[in-house]
């Protein structure tokens, strides 16, 4: 600065006055130029500032209280520290316009205070020595609380020299010997984000991450990791904190909210601010509510310069304060300058944010120089070659691409990919129904309405599902699947029911056995072997169901009691199907077909499988998006005569169990994944969804999962990389590439959920990986090239 002004107010307050104000300038000499003076008694001030200080927080609270504000303490506090009784509704009632009449009030006292004769004096013999040209630092020294308080910058002094910039100091200070800093060294910061609730921190990390200075972020951190940090024996030029900050109302002492738990005093953190001081602290900016109380603490530490909020303050006032500061001082001006222009420039503000300028304030040590940015680290460095950016993108999408596909390879991401592959599946839209099937459950209260006796163990007796039969015979269904193990023969009496099993349109189940101690379980003796379907199916290691197995080698061991070769679901579909002369073939490379669909046959490392048990003929299974997917009827429903011929005609009925007492096998599915708690359901449900697969498949085109070849697989891979490593060229600030890179794997996830409900499992993980890691590597690489210091 070319001049400093310090007014001391000595002894006194506002209700008894300020018997000595000294004055003095400094100029380019060692002596200063000294006035003394005095000032009147002025409680008119104190009480203007008091009314405007409440107005200011009820106004806005009233008028803006959907605004995020950096503050902890609320209303009701203000209101308690005045004694000042405020109705709820008269709240509302403060206009803009009689806040207005308020701030030309507290003025207007101001200049009248400083044109007493006690001072008028002292007051002209420092505008002679001043032009009005002059950069001036001119610091308000006071002991008294009140006094601290008061916006200094509306005395028309300011208005006269509008170079002059108004600070704030105590009487007690001391000299503090500059630590020797390397003039290569860039510029230091440490950021403190702290608790961020309500407010957007991020938007003051994006605004520091814009200029070139070696910025080290700490996030929400807890106390140790703060403590550490001061402690950086590299020293720091700035410390910077955003979130949430009071004050006490006697200004003595202030607190800030480091993370949603941790509350902080500066006296919390004095031993680490004294290191950082020692190391080369200068300046330090608080950019949150109310903070004159920590100014007030940093005061006796002797801290060069302090930026606080002197009231609460809105996030985006906070916000531009701090761009239009930063924008000004890393490009050269003084800090006092960089100050008074970004206050000036919250001007333009006030329409929807009143007294928005008189916010920031500069607390000074009158002893301290102030802190010049260095300049020569603003200057960005030229363009890299194009050429050597194109290397760039293929060495690193190639290397990234390599690494991820390798990992693949070998399995590590098996369980990350078959998460997303449900994820994706839980994310189409719904479909209709599959009206061709009913699904009738034989439920716990079925199965207690029934004789023990004549159940022998089972969740149907022979009467019950003779009866169930006939009702369900006389609406003609297409097919009849039963999936219920029943391996002793039907009852004489029961000569019907015995028919039924014996008749081209009813389907058994049995299930394989796993070797020659466990043979399986046989199908009914009276149905034949061309009627008699497995229930085996292949869950993934996780559990969760996403392959149907078709068909598979029937048993070689001589005791295997289930002998068929196709599953239940598909003789129940190719039974359908074949009352519409629809059959099903083998295809020279070992594929199912069934009319003119072909089932292609998964192999050990389809899609993001690794290494699985693909014998016998296994699909994806494309689960039917739908809720309820099918009707279902209970035995009592049916007995009940709740069938009707329009419900039964031409359809298939499947029967099985889900009462909890037989403890039926019970599965997990992607859908059932994504419920809490964790649910599964009955293998007769997954059977009507395998058939439901087929069916749709054959007779309405619905897809069928299928996936890429491996080198189709590769080149999506290695697109990704090339995306993410052109954002990382093209994309200079952190933040706006890493929101960049967040809507690129937005788009990826809405194209692989695209070409999903198409039928292909395309790579997301893989993808997702390559694409992140190629930005995040490229931009470390460019920065290394560059030189940049970030």
């Amino acid at each position: 600065m070319n001049k400093l002004v310090v007014l001391n107010l000595g002894k006194g307050n506002f209700r008894q006055g300020f018997s000595t104000v000294t004055i003095q300038l400094w100029e380019n000499t060692n002596a200063p130029t000294q006035m003394v003076g005095s000032l009147p008694a002025a409680p008119e001030i104190s009480e203007s500032y008091r009314r405007w200080q409440l107005l200011y927080c009820l106004l806005n609270e009233a008028l803006y209280h959907d605004r995020s504000w950096r503050k902890l303490r609320n209303y009701d506090i203000y209101a308690n520290d005045f004694d000042v009784e405020v109705e709820e509704e008269d709240v509302t009632n403060v206009s803009l316009m009689e806040f207005s009449s308020l701030c030309e009030e507290l003025q207007h006292h101001i200049n009248l205070w400083f044109k007493s004769l006690s001072f008028i004096h002292v007051n002209q013999k420092l505008r002679t020595k001043l032009a009005p040209s002059d950069e001036i630092k001119f610091i308000f020294e006071t002991e008294d609380e009140e006094a601290r308080k008061i916006p200094w910058h509306l005395w028309d002094f300011f208005e006269d020299y509008v170079n002059a910039v108004a600070c704030l100091s105590t009487s007690q200070f001391e000299y503090l010997q500059p630590s020797a800093k390397n003039p290569n060294r860039p510029m230091r910061i440490l950021a403190i984000l702290g608790n961020s609730e309500g407010i957007d921190v991020e938007k003051d990390r994006a605004i520091l991450e814009l200029i070139n200075a070696q910025t080290v972020f700490l996030v929400e951190p807890k106390r140790r990791e703060l403590d550490y940090w001061l402690w950086d024996k590299q020293g720091w030029d700035i410390i910077f904190f955003a979130g949430h900050s009071s004050s006490q109302s006697d200004g003595e002492t202030g607190t800030i909210q480091i993370n949603k738990t941790d509350t902080l005093t500066i006296s919390q953190l004095k031993n680490g601010l004294r290191a950082a001081l020692s190391n080369g602290l200068s300046l330090t900016i608080f950019n949150s509510c109310d903070g004159l109380g920590l100014a007030r603490d940093l005061a006796s530490l002797h801290i060069p310069q302090v930026i606080v909020m002197r009231e609460p303050v809105p996030d985006i006032i906070a916000q531009a304060f701090l761009k239009n500061f930063l924008e000004a001082f890393a490009t050269g001006k003084s800090l006092y300058m960089s100050v008074r222009e970004a206050q000036a420039r919250l001007q333009g503000l006030e329409d929807e944010y009143p007294c928005a300028s008189w916010l920031p304030v500069i607390c000074q040590n009158p002893a301290a120089a102030p802190l010049i940015w260095r300049s020569k680290f603003f200057v960005h460095k030229p363009n890299l070659p194009r050429k050597f950016l194109f290397t760039a993108l293929l060495q690193v999408s190639l290397l990234v691409s390599s690494v991820v596909v390798v990992a693949r390879s070998t399995g590590i991401i098996e369980s990350w990919e078959l998460s997303a592959f449900d994820k994706i599946m839980r994310s189409r839209p719904a479909e209709k129904p599959d009206n061709r099937i009913i699904v009738i459950t034989v439920t716990e209260a079925d199965v207690q309405a029934q004789n023990p006796q004549e159940r022998r163990g089972l969740s149907l007796s022979n009467r019950t599902l003779a009866a169930v039969m006939e009702k369900i015979q006389q609406f003609k269904p297409r097919v009849i699947g039963l999936d219920l193990y029943r391996e002793n023969p039907v009852e004489a009496n029961f000569p019907n029911l015995a028919a039924v099993m014996r008749s081209d349109n009813f389907i058994a189940v049995c299930k394989g056995g796993e070797d020659n101690a466990d043979p399986g379980v046989p199908p009914p003796p009276e149905t034949l072997q061309t009627s008699v379907g497995f229930t085996d199916v292949v869950p993934d290691p996780d559990t969760i169901l996403r392959r149907h197995l078709l068909a598979m080698a029937p048993p070689t061991a001589k005791n295997a009691k289930c002998k068929t070769d196709k599953s239940f679901s598909f003789r129940v579909a190719t039974r359908y199907l074949a009352s519409e002369n629809i059959g099903s073939k083998l295809t020279p490379d070992k594929n199912l077909v069934i009319g003119n669909t072909v089932f292609n046959n998964l192999q050990s490392n389809s899609g993001g499988y690794h290494d699985i048990n693909n014998q016998g003929h296994q699909v994806m299974l494309n689960w039917r998006a739908a809720n309820p997917y099918i009707r279902t009827f209970t035995v009592q429903d049916v007995l009940n005569n709740k069938l009707t011929s329009d419900l039964v005609k031409n359809r298939i009925i499947l029967i099985g169990t889900t009462a909890d007492s037989f403890n039926d096998l019970r599965w997990s599915t992607p859908y059932t994944k994504g419920k809490w708690p964790h649910s599964q359901i009955a293998g007769v449900v997954v059977q009507a969804h395998m058939i439901s697969q087929i069916l749709s498949a054959v007779l309405n085109n619905r897809p069928l999962l299928n996936v890429l070849p491996k080198w189709s697989e590769y080149i999506w891979i290695w697109s990704w990389a090339i995306v993410g490593a052109a954002i990382a060229l093209t994309i200079q600030s952190t933040r706006r590439l890493i929101l960049t890179a967040v809507i690129s794997c937005g788009v990826l996830y809405g194209v692989c959920l695209y070409i999903f409900i198409l039928g292909i499992w395309i790579p997301l993980v893989p993808s997702m990986l390559v694409l992140l890691g190629s930005t995040a590597s490229l931009k470390v690489y460019k920065n290394r090239e560059t030189g940049f210091l970030r």
